[in-house]
């Protein structure tokens, strides 16, 4: 999963305010979040950490699969985690939860800074994200970091290969011998990259 971060916060819900009612304004800030967050981008959701109430349901996140949106992201927990995980869009989340997000959360703005997880997220960052979890990229390095990993990743291809090849790591890896470097050299020109 790759795009940038659209953004949606939510806050400890107050009964007084909160019920189902607040669904009847086409403004409400979740059901927004869901129709507004571009197609390409990844809907990145502050729940405070708290998955005892579903950040979104099976519902919404089909709705945003429908709309073209790269992933769905989120610090609490999602309802219908199991058909969510056989929709075909990422969907990042700490744990299932059951009850509906009116019990305990209160949608209250979209795309402004949030924190998800423990990680601050700006509209517009770079949302990362594979079997091995999520990262947030500033927009502003988003460049900088690809150009490094492009790279990182061309170097990590040659050692594995090298490494099953029988050689060692030393000096290999990291590359503390300048043999090392030549040979990468070479393997990239052999291999085109």
């Amino acid at each position: 999963m790759v795009g940038e971060a659209f953004t949606l916060r939510y806050m400890p819900a107050r009964e007084d305010l909160n019920t189902i009612d607040v669904f009847r304004d086409r403004s409400h800030p979740q059901r927004k979040a869901v129709e507004d967050c571009p197609p390409g981008a990844v809907l990145v959701m502050d729940s405070r950490k708290d998955a005892r109430a579903a950040s979104a349901g099976a519902i919404l996140v089909t709705r945003l699969m429908k709309r073209g949106v790269a992933g769905v992201v989120t610090d609490g927990g999602f309802r219908d985690s199991a058909e969510i995980a056989k929709l075909g869009i990422p969907a990042y989340h700490h744990r299932p939860s059951a009850p509906t997000n009116l019990t305990l959360h209160q949608a209250i703005e979209i795309n402004v800074p949030i924190g998800c997880g423990d990680a601050p997220v700006f509209p517009g960052d770079v949302i990362l994200g594979d079997a091995d979890g999520v990262i947030v990229i500033p927009a502003h390095l988003a460049d900088e970091i690809a150009n490094e990993t492009f790279e990182m990743t061309a170097f990590e291809d040659f050692v594995t290969e090298e490494v099953g090849k029988g050689r060692g790591i030393f000096g290999l890896y990291p590359a503390t011998d300048p043999q090392t470097l030549t040979d990468f050299a070479e393997w990239r020109k052999k291999n085109g990259r």
